[in-house]
């Protein structure tokens, strides 16, 4: 194992690198927050991809492909219908916004008053998604080194708040840049064909495995509508994937770039899928489902071979790991605390300035929330229950809201605020009375939170004309500067 190891500190060390020399292009909040909102097509569509296909993605659809076959592609096939349904239809929209934030655009279109509680909702989500995937440290850190799961943990962890924290969203593409490659390399090019030859080509694997395991909707209906629920319409509302966008440098290399990333997420999909099947073949009867990726990195590759696997699958954790990080540090600073310490507009000549000043400050909060984001995933025990609950509530009750201020000019603010409480209470609350991982509490907070939205809007004044001609010039991208006080609501 010690040319694996070697690949694997060389790996860990390059991303600290990568974090240092990002923190040498981080001069100003835009710089630190959204990479300049400098990126071309290439990084874009590199960072996209690493950041969407986490740990779950790679780990996860491999245990999904061992447990259901072909059809075990549906649930990261589903986040890549999401990323290329946000990058045909809102992501141009949305880069023109020139905003750091959701609960930003939120303010923007409804005139404030909306993007405290929406931005409380989102943190939630990304704090969670940060911390399931610091978790799976763990999982990778015991197949190399046999290392208890707290130090794997910490170790994981502290690597990603370090970068970070150095140079926030530069450093982030640098780094994920490297890992959407190694991603490529190490599952794509290596991996799946390796493990298909070993199981003995898909002739044989259709002859020792049971039809269902090639039929593509076996994995059940049910299933499959639920995850187009969540990760579908996740992706076109969460944070991680919002603050993504926010980097293109235009409107076309937002819209082409990631259609390419959401390309790039349905064959990695299925890929995973066969590499899980071809374990089946080759290990019928693991304990879990989850340890197929590791069993068959493990028993099945070469040496070298098997530390680049490896570190690819570290890859997909720390990218999703170090995107879901930024993001609950920007909601947490530009959301949340800004606004309790009554934050004022600043004037345009000084905004260069206290731009330069704000990097201090969001990359404090971006360390405050990686001890948090460690501290929780240690204490932690079963982290499908809380990304379920992550997503359940960021679905339920900001996906209506969100998608009906891009879609429908009669949305208000009141709208836009009943959606939010009445979808989010009604999550928790089906929830509490379904199980936290039934399908009932995303269905009807869902609905509940579109009835609420539709009725309060009807029922209350239409939005500000001002209001609206502001966002209609910002969709326009004819006005650039990001705003820091909320358009007031003439009542």
């Amino acid at each position: 194992m010690a040319v694996d190891y070697a690949v694997i500190v060389v790996y860990l060390a390059g991303m600290l690198a990568m974090g240092w020399w990002g923190m040498r292009r981080a001069k100003s909040k835009s710089d630190f927050l959204v990479a300049g909102r400098r990126l071309g097509p290439v990084m874009y569509s590199g960072t996209m991809a690493a950041i969407v296909l986490g740990g779950a993605s790679t780990i996860g659809g491999v245990g999904l492909g061992y447990q259901y076959g072909l059809s075990g592609a549906w649930m990261v096939f589903t986040i890549g219908l999401g990323l290329l349904a946000l990058s045909v239809f809102f992501s141009a929209r949305i880069a023109r916004l020139k905003v750091y934030t959701v609960s930003e655009m939120l303010d923007l279109r409804y005139g404030g008053r909306a993007g405290v509680i929406s931005g409380v909702v989102m943190w939630a989500y990304t704090l969670m998604l940060a911390v399931t995937s610091t978790i799976a440290y763990a999982t990778i850190f015991d197949v190399l080194f046999d290392m208890n799961r707290t130090l794997a943990i910490i170790l994981g962890g502290s690597i990603v708040v370090a970068y970070s924290t150095l140079g926030g969203m530069w450093s982030i593409t640098l780094t994920d840049m490297v890992q959407f490659v190694v991603k490529t390399v190490g599952v794509l090019l290596l991996l799946l064909p390796i493990a298909v030859v070993k199981a003995g080509g898909f002739s044989a694997m259709k002859a020792k495995l049971p039809t269902e395991y090639f039929d593509p909707l076996g994995i059940g209906g049910e299933t499959i509508f639920t995850y187009v629920l969540i990760y579908t319409f996740g992706m076109l509302i969460g944070q991680d994937i919002w603050q993504r966008v926010f980097t293109a440098r235009g409107d076309r290399t937002a819209k082409w770039g990631g259609t390419v990333a959401g390309t790039y997420c349905l064959v990695y999909a299925l890929a995973g899928a066969v590499i899980g099947t071809a374990a089946k073949v080759l290990y019928p009867k693991l304990p879990s489902a989850d340890t197929a990726f590791a069993t068959i990195v493990k028993d099945e590759l070469p040496v070298g071979v098997r530390g680049l696997v490896l570190a690819a699958a570290l890859a997909a954790v720390m990218s999703t790991s170090s995107g879901a990080l930024i993001a609950c540090a920007t909601v947490a600073n530009n959301d949340i605390w800004s606004k309790l310490r009554g934050a004022v507009k600043r004037d345009t000549e000084d905004r260069d300035t206290e731009d330069r000043d704000e990097v201090k400050g969001n990359r404090a909060f971006i360390l405050v929330m990686g001890i948090a984001v460690i501290c929780t995933a240690i204490a932690l025990n079963n982290v499908v229950e809380a990304l379920t609950v992550a997503y359940n509530l960021l679905v339920g009750g900001l996906l209506v809201p969100i998608l009906g201020g891009l879609l429908w000019k009669r949305g208000t603010v009141h709208g836009a605020l009943a959606s939010v409480v009445v979808g989010g209470v009604a999550v928790i609350g089906l929830m509490a009375a379904y199980g936290i991982l039934a399908n009932e509490p995303v269905y009807y907070g869902l609905l509940l939170s579109l009835a609420a939205y539709v009725i309060v809007s009807l029922a209350t004044p239409a939005t500000d004309a001002a209001v609206l001609a502001a966002w209609r010039e910002r969709l326009a991208g004819r006005d650039a500067e990001p705003l820091s006080e909320p358009v007031p609501v003439h009542q």
